[in-house]
């Protein structure tokens, strides 16, 4: 009995990035036809072109949808079972939220059957290097070469804890490097892409007194005592606020700031 055995779990694929879902076709037959039907959305023919591959176990290809064939024949099982691999490569003129669906019929000696694969372009986030201290130049300058031509740059995250990096969220990665090529503080992308667990934790503020104990010496920047150098008294965790004692003071006043209002110049020991 001829049967198709795998995985066809829906795939999520960057732009100019492949997928691959490997199968095996059960049959004692000597020769396979494999037939193909290549669905693209949501345009239909306005969508850009998937590349669709079928391999074998060594990874050698037999049949692509460059030509104009939509069968091949290949040697059937020596052992009654035979692997393949069918790879898409998603076009990297892809657009959020496009589709391939590639449906593959097998059939031998009166015998068939068919699986459905399908896959889904996704955005891609890379990361960029930067001059230190200049990450938001290149974002205020990318953000405003993103608005002309293509929309091809989605988003843009310089965390103001990282150093010389700035995050860039689009599809089409060749157009991100060409949109950051003649920013002077921009350096390259750094080879590969990031993933959105990666940089959760810098999208969630962190608290503004993160770091800040008890007995701690600092300096208020901000405020009628900038400059004025005083001890931690007390932390509140709820408010972000921290009561500190002027040390150069006449008499100790306690004063109660936000913690984004002084530096730490002295950690308590």
């Amino acid at each position: 009995m001829l049967s198709i055995i795998g995985e066809n779990d829906p795939k999520d694929v960057h732009a100019g990035s492949p997928v691959k879902w490997p199968f095996s076709v059960s049959s004692d037959a000597s020769k396979l036809t494999f037939t193909f039907t290549i669905t693209t959305g949501p345009d239909g023919a306005d969508a850009p072109e998937w590349t669709v591959e079928l391999n074998d176990a060594s990874h050698e290809e037999i049949w692509s949808n460059y030509g104009n064939k939509t069968e091949v024949k290949t040697d059937g099982p020596a052992n009654g079972k035979k692997d393949f691999s069918l790879e898409v490569i998603c076009p990297k003129g892809a657009r959020y939220g496009d589709t391939v669906s590639v449906s593959v019929n097998v059939s031998a000696e009166g015998e068939t059957d068919s699986m459905t694969f399908n896959a889904r372009a996704s955005q891609s986030i890379m990361v960029l290097k930067t001059q230190i201290d200049q990450e938001k130049v290149v974002s205020d300058s990318l953000a405003a070469k993103a608005n002309i031509g293509e929309k091809d740059i989605y988003a843009i995250l310089s965390p103001g804890s990282l150093r010389g990096y700035v995050f860039v969220e689009g599809m089409n990665t060749d157009r991100m490097h060409e949109k950051t090529r003649d920013i002077k503080k921009a350096r390259s992308f750094i080879d590969g892409e990031t993933t959105i667990e990666e940089i959760s934790p810098y999208l969630v503020p962190l608290s503004t007194v993160v770091g800040i104990v008890e007995g701690d010496l600092v300096e208020l920047i901000s405020g009628p005592f900038k400059g004025e150098k005083a001890r931690v008294q007390q932390i509140d965790q709820t408010k972000e606020e921290i009561t500190v004692e002027l040390i150069e003071a006449m008499v100790p006043i306690p004063v109660t700031v936000k913690g984004d209002s002084v530096r730490v110049i002295e950690k308590e020991k």
